[in-house]
C-alpha cells in the first residue's frame, strides 16, 4: 500500500499547526487549508514548508475537490473554536462547522478518501452531573458550538454508513499548549491566564473557580489524530474521546502558574458565563481499546512547555534576554 497522504483542514490554526508540523516531521506528503478566519500565517511559517498550501474556504464546493484531490487521509480541525463566540454569531457557528465538513465530506467520498479523522467536541456532553464522560452517555449541547460539533459527528457517521467514507470522531476536551492564541475575547483559560500573570497582572474566573477541565496537551492531540488516521480497521463512524482522563479546577491551574512563575496572583472572579460548563473529565479506555492510544505528556510538563513558550515570545517582544518579567 502507497504511504499516505494528508489534507490538514485548519492548518493554520493552533492544533492545526502542530498536526501540520508532526506530519511533515514524519515524512508524509501533507496538502493544508485554511481560510485565515482564526488561523494564523506564522503558524504554517513554523511548519518549514514542504507541503501543499490551499487558501480557501472548505464551503466553497471548488476549494474542497482541490483539497482532496489525490489525498487518502484527512485530519479535519477547520471551525471556529467557541462557544462564547457561537452564543454571538450562531450562524457563523454552523457555518465554519456544519457546511464545511458536508462539502468536504461529499468532496471527500466521490475523490475515493480512505479515512476521516474530525475534531469533535466535549461540549457534546453538556454539563449533566455523571462523571467521567462516556462515550455512551446521550449529548445534550448548551450551545451553538456544541450543536454544531456534535451534527458533525453525526454526519461522519451518515458518510460512513451511505457513501463509504470511513470517519471517526475524536472529542477533544480541552486542549492547550505553544502558540495558542492569549489576544482574543474568547480565547482559552490558559494562554489567557499565563500571558496576564507573565505581566504580573490577575487573571478572571468566570465563576467561583471550582469548574474542572480535563486539559491535554497539544503534542497528545496531534498523536491521537494520527494514530486514529493510520488504524489498520474501519472506524464507521466511531466516536472517542481525546483526553487525559483527569480534572484540573481553574483555582488549581492559578495555583500552578503562579508556582512556576514565583508569583503570588489571586484572580479576579466574575459571573459564570452563559453555555460554559461546570465540570468536565473524560473517560479514555475506549480509545486506548480501540486505537491503542494513551496520552504521553502530564499536565504538568505540558504547563510548563507552555509556560516556558509564553515566556520566551515576552522576552523577545520586551527585548528581554531570559529573565523572568514578574
Amino acid at each position: 500500500m502507497n504511504k499516505p497522504r494528508f489534507l490538514v483542514t485548519g492548518c493554520a490554526g493552533f492544533i492545526g499547526g502542530h498536526m501540520l508540523e508532526k506530519l511533515l516531521a514524519e515524512g508524509y506528503e501533507t496538502v493544508g487549508v485554511d481560510n485565515f478566519s482564526t488561523g494564523k500565517p506564522e503558524n504554517l511559517a513554523r511548519a518549514g514548508g514542504g507541503f501543499k498550501f490551499i487558501e480557501g474556504d472548505l464551503c466553497d464546493p471548488a476549494v474542497s475537490e482541490a483539497a482532496v484531490a489525490g489525498v487518502s487521509h484527512i485530519i479535519h480541525l477547520a471551525s471556529v473554536p467557541s462557544v462564547p463566540r457561537s452564543i454571538a454569531n450562531p450562524g457563523e457557528s454552523m457555518r465554519s462547522s456544519v457546511l464545511s465538513t458536508v462539502t468536504l465530506f461529499a468532496a471527500a467520498a466521490k475523490a475515493g478518501v480512505r479515512r476521516v479523522v474530525q475534531a469533535a467536541s466535549s461540549a457534546a456532553y453538556g454539563d449533566g452531573e455523571k462523571l467521567p464522560k462516556t462515550e455512551d452517555m446521550p449529548p445534550a449541547p448548551l450551545s451553538p458550538y456544541a450543536a454544531s460539533k456534535l451534527a458533525q459527528e453525526y454526519y461522519g457517521m451518515a458518510f460512513s454508513a451511505s457513501l463509504g467514507l470511513d470517519c471517526v470522531s475524536l472529542r477533544y476536551f480541552n486542549v492547550f499548549g505553544p502558540r495558542q492564541d492569549p489576544g482574543s475575547e474568547y480565547s482559552a483559560v490558559i494562554p489567557k491566564f499565563i500571558t496576564l500573570m507573565l505581566e504580573g497582572r490577575r487573571p478572571t474566573i468566570f465563576g467561583d473557580g471550582s469548574q474542572s477541565r480535563d486539559f491535554i496537551y497539544v503534542g497528545d492531540v496531534a498523536a491521537g489524530n494520527l494514530a486514529a488516521a493510520l488504524h489498520p480497521e474501519a472506524l464507521r463512524g466511531q466516536v472517542l474521546n481525546l483526553a487525559r482522563g483527569e480534572r484540573i479546577d481553574l483555582n488549581q491551574l492559578v495555583e500552578k502558574i503562579n508556582a512556576a512563575l514565583k508569583t503570588g496572583l489571586s484572580p479576579v472572579h466574575a459571573p459564570p458565563r452563559t453555555g460554559d460548563i461546570l465540570h468536565s473529565v473524560a473517560d479514555i479506555s475506549r480509545i486506548g481499546r480501540v486505537i491503542g492510544f494513551v496520552p504521553a505528556v502530564s499536565f504538568d510538563e505540558g504547563l510548563s512547555l507552555t509556560i516556558d513558550h509564553y515566556r520566551k515570545a515576552r522576552s523577545v517582544r520586551t527585548g528581554e534576554k531570559g529573565t523572568n518579567p514578574c
